[in-house]
């Protein structure tokens, strides 16, 4: 969406609008997954969730979730690096999991 927004498809309210009512699940969908990481023990995936967990807290402690239609040109820059990056995470996050669900599955074949 914010290639849309440089190419002038989309007005900066409609993409604001849009990523605001994207940011909050999101965050909360992070947290959740995270708190039952460290409730079941899985102390190396919580700590590898722990750096995105902890900036999506301070993003909200310091009340800067929200992109505001009047200054997302300034900010669009690190706006899209914060989501490419996010991305990224998520997208290891992903094979990692499926990764670990696989060796689960082999391990609990093998065993008696």
């Amino acid at each position: 969406m914010y290639s849309d927004l440089e190419s002038d498809y989309i007005n900066p309210i409609e993409l604001c609008s849009r990523i605001n009512k994207l940011i909050g699940p999101e965050a909360i969908l992070h947290a959740i997954i995270s708190l039952l990481f460290l409730i079941n023990g899985y102390w190396f995936v919580f700590i590898l969730n722990a750096p995105i967990l902890f900036f999506n807290i301070n993003k909200y402690y310091n009340k800067l979730q929200m992109l505001d239609a009047t200054e997302i040109f300034r900010t669009l820059g690190k706006h899209k690096r914060e989501s490419f990056l996010k991305l990224g995470f998520y997208l290891f996050m992903f094979f990692f999991y499926l990764y670990r669900m696989i060796m689960a599955l082999i391990d609990e074949e093998s065993s008696p």
